[in-house]
């Protein structure tokens, strides 16, 4: 016997339904999939090639993190104005040329590449440092104080030795004293790991998320990396500082006897030669270490403007370090003044710091999302209340269907 056809409106309801239930129902939305904030197509920094020895990989940035400083810092390669010459070629890894007083990114390349600091790390210490103790305090040196690698740069304290902080930034600037970071580290936190402990947040306070700090000094450690972009957002936050611009600029000092000791008094002079050489240069900080290569920051003033470089993993060969940053202090001067890539973030920019992690020794750990968590949420209660609406009409044609049926 065949089946009885429904009556023509209970069909109709009930494909309405059907209708209903495949255009209202939500389709799942992943926070992820939301477009990337644009970045330069890559483009391959200019670079001299030079024999360099073999070094372990730096991890790699997360590439879901969002571009700090904006979208035109998002490469692993050169990111220029539009029209703009092309960079001087240099043996430096990374790179970034910044205006001191806007924030302006000039140009960079692989500007948050993670590389190993050496003693532009020292940056670090003083921006955290310089505002907790008093120059004219005067200390004296422990034992503790003297443990760091023998043979690397020191300003010569002496164990039992006192002097006054001042003299003691002095020598962590123009002698790169590693002995002097880990006593201005110990003096500022009440010892030298709980002073890294202190680099550490004042990094995050910066907005400085590519940077983790294992030593005072900037001697290699572990997990202990850097990027272009953070050093110069680090530099910005030392150049704004009246006491940090006189001991970079600072071209002699005078490290005074201890009698008591019977140790002599000498004199100390400021390694940096972008100093002495480029006209118009403020002072900076060099750093070397076999691992690190040569990393530089300097910065110049030129026709009312105030320039900043840093960069990091360059061979002294063909020109050293500093001749790199001037030449790419040249090339930052000759551009237009309203010029830029991207921007030095401002500590109130910074991100919270539980969406920091630090850089495993091969990978990177994660980082904050494209999407932040309060996007994320939003999109979940999107779906919840669609979800909310689609059953409630569902449930309505439902029940007309079902009415339907009982006037056959």
């Amino acid at each position: 016997m065949p089946r009885p056809r429904r009556p023509r409106h209970r069909r109709r309801a009930f494909s309405a339904a059907v209708l209903c239930a495949l255009f209202v129902a939500p389709v799942p939305v992943r926070a992820e999939s939301a477009p990337p904030s644009a970045a330069p197509a890559y483009a391959p920094c200019p670079i001299v090639r030079v024999p360099r020895p073999s070094l372990p990989a730096p991890p790699t940035p997360d590439p879901a993190r969002p571009a700090i400083g904006g979208p035109g810092l998002k490469t692993a390669g050169l990111t220029v104005p539009p029209a703009a010459p092309t960079p001087p070629a240099v043996t430096a890894t990374s790179w970034l040329v910044a205006d001191l007083d806007t924030g302006a990114v000039l140009g960079a390349c692989g500007p948050h590449r993670y590389a190993t600091p050496a003693s532009v790390q020292k940056l670090l210490l003083a921006a955290t440092m310089l505002p907790k103790l008093n120059p004219a305090q005067v200390i004296q040196v422990t034992a503790a104080d003297m443990d760091f690698e023998p043979g690397s740069s020191a300003m010569g304290v002496v164990r039992g030795g006192r002097y006054r902080i001042e003299t003691l930034w002095l020598g962590l600037m123009l002698n790169s004293g590693n002995d002097a970071a880990n006593v201005l580290a110990r003096l500022g936190a009440g010892s030298a790991a709980r002073g890294v402990e202190a680099m550490n947040a004042e990094a995050r306070r910066l907005g400085a998320f590519d940077t983790h700090a294992a030593t005072p000094s900037g001697l290699d450690g572990p997990r202990q990396y850097t990027s272009a972009y953070d050093l110069a957002l680090i530099a910005r936050a030392c150049f704004a500082r009246g006491d940090f611009r006189r001991y970079v600029s600072t071209r002699q000092a005078q490290v005074p006897a201890q009698p008591e000791l019977k140790v002599k008094g000498f004199g100390m002079q400021n390694d940096n030669q972008l100093l002495f050489q480029y006209p118009g240069a403020l002072g900076g900080k060099t750093g070397y270490t076999d691992l690190a290569r040569h990393t530089f920051v300097g910065a110049a003033e030129r026709g009312g403007r105030r320039l900043l470089v840093t960069l990091l993993g360059a061979e002294s060969q063909p020109v050293r370090g500093w001749q790199q940053g001037a030449a790419l202090l040249d090339w930052g001067f000759a551009l237009r003044r309203d010029a830029a890539v991207g921007r030095l973030i401002t500590p109130d920019e910074a991100v919270p710091a539980e969406h920091v992690a630090t850089p495993e020794p091969s990978a990177r750990a994660p980082q904050a999302r494209t999407v932040g968590n309060a996007d994320e949420q939003k999109v979940v209660r999107t779906g919840i209340a669609i979800s909310v609406v689609a059953v409630l009409l569902l449930g309505l044609l439902a029940t007309t269907w079902w009415r339907a049926g009982h006037r056959d």
